[in-house]
């Protein structure tokens, strides 16, 4: 059925009240057309699809837990550690004489290397508990003397000469890390407040030795540190130290090269310990079991088909039907009949797109934990931002779309075009061994970049990674990445408006 539209006539009020009744002309135009209604209904219903498709696809009950930090974020705890009880306050100091790591360069051919992160130095733990409170003064392999507590702290020491001989002191809830070059002068690296040690914490030497980064994955490392000069003041009860690898069954922990295993010897005042492993906030492929809520919205690749084609037919079916005369007809200026096309269009599939979201996420996540599957976990905040940022998603593209539409005037070529410049650096950005720069750079300069707004997890200075968008790491802020994408559809609905003046006059 056509609609009758009343062309303009010289006198007529243009305004508010027209630009409204052109709106209300293009929803009813919207609403009555059943293909298109239909097919932004179908995208709100494969976004829920597609996340109960992806809850119930793993199944990973019976794997160890995650280990939980004391902020409640997942975390990786998984080194050796040579440890006594200390009572109350006390002191230890040690000097770290070496620190040399390996690496596998292929299986069965494990050959020195430098590991940026490895850590070797002195650690007072709640426990050995994964995921329990701690504060830690260490030599690194590249990064010098640091203090870190409770996983997502870090404190760099001091510059210049590595300093080797470290010292850690505890008085109640303060723990103070030093550093000096010759034992004699101190610098006070830091002083972490760790609530919860209890009034007998253990306390000791550590070696860590995380996965070396490379060629878009890792590989397992080990560590072997030299300590001497061990001194110790207040309530320690004396007698062996005891070794033990922290989080040996650890999701996180990817075990020693070449089934070695960890280690500590005696030899007078001398120990050498190896280790492997890494105290740190977990990152995605160091959790590779872990899931994300990009994971569980997978179906936005699909709904953001179904909303390209409603968006490019929404003005391309007007040409072939010819509708499109008189349509520009009922207004003076023709560029506010795809602004209201726009905004109508907008609307409309941001609804859809919210409710599909809404509904997914926590269904998805519902079933992938019951499954056993760990999902990484998200502030209230983050989770509406990615709800909104996924609709706001889907809704300009589908502008986007109906801007190439308007330019090319055929549906065939407008969606292949927006599919293309949207979905493809989608796909591309999915591909595991996609050198860094390329998948960073599809990420910042194609409309690809709005898949930011349901980035989750933050990149941490201290902890090496590939931090590349197939990990959930893109190289833009969630909105900035939408900014990308909204300044490609206000740049197409721009030229669509000139050539509608121009072409269609």
């Amino acid at each position: 059925m056509t609609p009758t539209v009343t062309p303009h006539r010289p006198g007529q009020r243009v305004g508010r009240d027209g630009f409204s009744q052109l709106l209300h002309a293009e929803w009813t135009k919207f609403r009555t057309v059943r293909g298109w209604v239909t097919g932004t209904i179908a995208a709100a219903v494969m976004m829920v699809l597609f996340a109960l498709l992806t809850g119930a696809s793993g199944n990973q009950k019976g794997a160890p837990p995650v280990p939980i930090g004391p902020g409640g974020e997942p975390v990786t705890d998984s080194f050796y550690f040579a440890h006594q009880p200390l009572a109350g306050n006390g002191s230890i100091t040690v000097s770290v004489s070496a620190l040399k790591s390996s690496i596998p360069k292929r299986p069965g051919d494990l050959r020195p290397g430098i590991v940026p992160w490895a850590k070797a130095g002195l650690i007072i733990k709640e426990s050995t508990r994964q995921g329990s409170r701690y504060a830690a003064i260490m030599v690194t392999g590249s990064h010098g003397v640091r203090m870190q507590d409770n996983y997502v702290n870090d404190t760099a020491g001091p510059l210049g000469a590595v300093p080797r001989r470290l010292r850690l002191d505890r008085s109640g809830d303060a723990i103070t890390g030093y550093a000096s070059t010759d034992g004699t002068k101190w610098t006070k690296v830091g002083t972490a407040q760790v609530s919860g040690l209890g009034s007998t914490a253990q306390v000791g030497l550590f070696v860590a030795s995380p996965q070396a980064v490379g060629g878009g994955g890792t590989r397992g490392s080990v560590s072997t540190a030299t300590f001497e000069d061990l001194r110790t003041q207040g309530g320690w009860a004396g007698g062996d130290w005891t070794g033990d690898q922290v989080g040996a069954r650890s999701p996180s922990f990817a075990g020693y090269p070449e089934d070695g295993s960890g280690s500590v010897t005696r030899s007078g005042a001398r120990f050498t310990v190896t280790g492997a492993g890494d105290i740190a906030p977990a990152v995605r492929d160091s959790l590779p079991t872990g899931g994300l809520l990009k994971d569980i919205l997978t179906g936005t690749f699909a709904a953001l088909i179904a909303v390209v084609v409603v968006g490019a037919l929404f003005i391309t079916a007007e040409y072939r039907n010819t509708m499109i005369r008189l349509t520009l007809a009922a207004s003076p200026r023709r560029s506010r009949v795809l602004v209201a096309k726009a905004i109508v269009l907008w609307a409309v599939t941001f609804v859809a797109g919210l409710a599909g979201t809404i509904l997914a996420t926590p269904l998805g996540e519902r079933l992938a934990q019951g499954n056993g599957v760990y999902i990484f976990p998200v502030s209230s905040s983050t989770e509406l931002r990615v709800a909104l940022g996924t609709a706001a998603l889907l809704a300009t593209a589908s502008v986007l779309a109906l801007s190439v539409g308007a330019i090319f005037r055929h549906s065939a070529g407008a969606v292949t075009t927006v599919i293309v410049a949207i979905v493809l650096p989608y796909i591309l950005i999915a591909i595991p061994f996609l050198p860094a720069s390329v998948s960073k750079g599809v990420a910042t300069a194609t409309p690809g970049a709005a898949f930011a707004v349901q980035q989750t997890l933050v990149p941490y200075h201290q902890v090496a990674s590939n931090y590349t968008p197939y990990y959930g790491y893109y190289p833009l802020a969630p909105w900035a990445g939408f900014a990308v994408l909204a300044g490609y559809a206000v740049a197409s609905l721009a030229v669509a408006a000139v050539l509608i003046h121009r072409r269609d006059a």
